[in-house]
């Protein structure tokens, strides 16, 4: 065998070199241009909806690969789906009808998938392109959007505005919100006011007084309000006594002196009313005021006509737990009521305080009060805030979807039932802890112009925590 003898490095370098030019030189099949052109030029479907007469047009991205529609009619025939296309010169669909299977897969009937893609192919002779094309369904959807929350916030939380300065000190103890003002009841300097809710959502504080000539009496002339479509009230911490009656004061203008529309002693009605208060009014003004006492012994109710038209006090005999941050709302358009307090769970009951059913304990958060269930856009929701009684407990708002059962009472008996019953929502007001919890929980549902729901407001307060205000958009389809 014959031997190679480099006398340097550098000859070996150039041989090599000059074998890995001539392997490089080794000639490969070219590129041989063809007329078989295979682009899609537009595509649709030509028999969509529940006749099969509807032509959708495609949208198609070349770049991707990928043919997209809008969303079809439930009742479309997805088992002979037809396509029609404009593509090159000689080219053609490898099929024209596709079988897209929502049978299993469907959520409007089984809970799954609510779009499906297949590979559509174009060819021509030996070419062909393959773009993946999405059917999507057209089904319906319910309820708030809670991943697209819209925030105000003017609590302890860092993530928003400081605190509001009234909330210092256990100064303020009540709260109200009807969708365009936020009420604040305190005894701090200023004294209690209204606040735009359009103002508080571009950062901007312009309180309006509330004149409150002629409001005095009781423990403190002022703890506990409400705020119902327009309408202010404002309640005194009484003793529930001839020299200490319960004081019901009602504004429409915050300019002019306050209405005194009740001064009220009940008979049986416990002691030191106002510590909460309970505004169960509909749209003419008519309905109840709940009262909790502070030893949590009774709930007094009053009967309202017209706003402003005072009668047929009542007292109750407090179930078990009821706490002095009580709280007993209507469910709309039913006889129920939510029955709260820190110390109890959940409970349902009816105008006279008789509890029918009740939550367990771990249901949800024991602190929970000022529990609402609320109707929005087809789903029926939960909402309450916690109290910071003791420890490190927090405050926060809470959202659970309760949409299933037919009654309030079978929604809540299945939401009971259920393993998982992790909130949709959630928004952390942080605290302090206080022996004066004091808390409000309150919602709107602002309508479109056809009457539909279409925007969902949830509010909340703690003493010495702030409070805020957090808009949720009507879930939609994203296209």
């Amino acid at each position: 065998m014959a031997k190679f003898i480099f006398k340097s490095p550098a000859t070996m370098i150039a041989l090599l070199m000059l074998l890995f030019i001539v392997a490089c030189q080794k000639k490969y099949p070219k590129n041989v241009d063809s007329s078989d052109g295979v682009l899609l030029k537009t595509i649709k479907i030509v028999n969509a909806g529940a006749n099969g007469s509807t032509v959708v047009e495609g949208v198609i991205d070349e770049n991707r690969k990928t043919i997209s529609f809008p969303r079809l009619d439930t009742l479309s025939n997805f088992n002979d789906l037809r396509f029609e296309g404009v593509m090159s010169d000689g080219a053609v669909l490898e099929k024209t009808s596709y079988k897209f299977d929502f049978k299993e897969d469907n959520p409007f009937f089984m809970g799954g998938k609510s779009s499906l893609t297949q590979i559509l192919k174009v060819v021509n002779n030996q070419r062909f392109r393959e773009y993946f094309v999405t059917v999507r369904l057209n089904i319906p959807v319910y309820g708030a959007d809670f991943g697209k929350p819209q925030i105000s916030d003017y609590t302890n939380n860092e993530l928003g505005n400081p605190v509001y300065p009234s909330f210092t000190g256990a100064l303020t103890r009540g709260s109200g919100f009807d969708g365009e003002y936020v009420l604040v009841v305190t005894r701090a300097a200023g004294g209690s006011h209204l606040l735009k809710a359009s103002d508080l959502r571009k950062n901007i504080i312009d309180p309006i007084p509330l004149n409150q000539a002629g409001v005095s009496g009781g423990t403190f002339p002022v703890c506990a309000g409400a705020q119902v479509n327009g309408h202010t009230y404002i309640v005194n911490l009484s003793g529930n006594s001839a020299a200490s009656p319960l004081k019901i004061y009602h504004w429409t203008n915050p300019a002019a002196a306050p209405e005194l529309i009740a001064s009220l002693v009940v008979p049986d009605g416990g002691v030191r009313l106002g510590d909460n208060m309970s505004a169960n009014l509909d749209s003419d003004g008519n309905g109840y005021f709940f009262f909790g006492d502070n030893a949590a012994t009774r709930v007094v109710r009053v009967k309202v006509t017209g706003y402003t038209q005072i009668s047929e006090p009542a007292a109750f005999v407090s179930a078990t737990g009821s706490s002095y941050v009580m709280s007993f709302n209507r469910v709309v358009n039913t006889s129920d009521y939510i029955y709260t307090g820190y110390d109890a769970p959940i409970r349902l009951a009816n105008e006279s305080a008789v509890v029918s059913y009740a939550l367990s304990n771990d249901a949800v958060p024991l602190r929970g009060s000022d529990a609402h269930v609320i109707n929005f856009n087809g789903e029926r929701y939960l909402i309450m805030t916690t109290a910071a009684r003791t420890g490190t407990e927090p405050v926060v708002l809470y959202v659970y979807d309760i949409s299933k059962g037919g009654t309030t009472r079978e929604a809540l008996e299945l939401f009971n039932a259920r393993p998982d019953k992790a909130p949709v929502y959630q928004y952390s007001l942080l605290g302090p802890v206080t022996a004066n919890c004091f808390l409000q929980t309150r919602w709107s549902i602002t309508k479109d112009s056809e009457g539909k729901d279409a925007k969902l407001t949830l509010y909340a307060a703690h003493t010495d925590a702030g409070f805020v205000v957090i808009d949720f958009p009507k879930k939609a389809l994203d296209d």
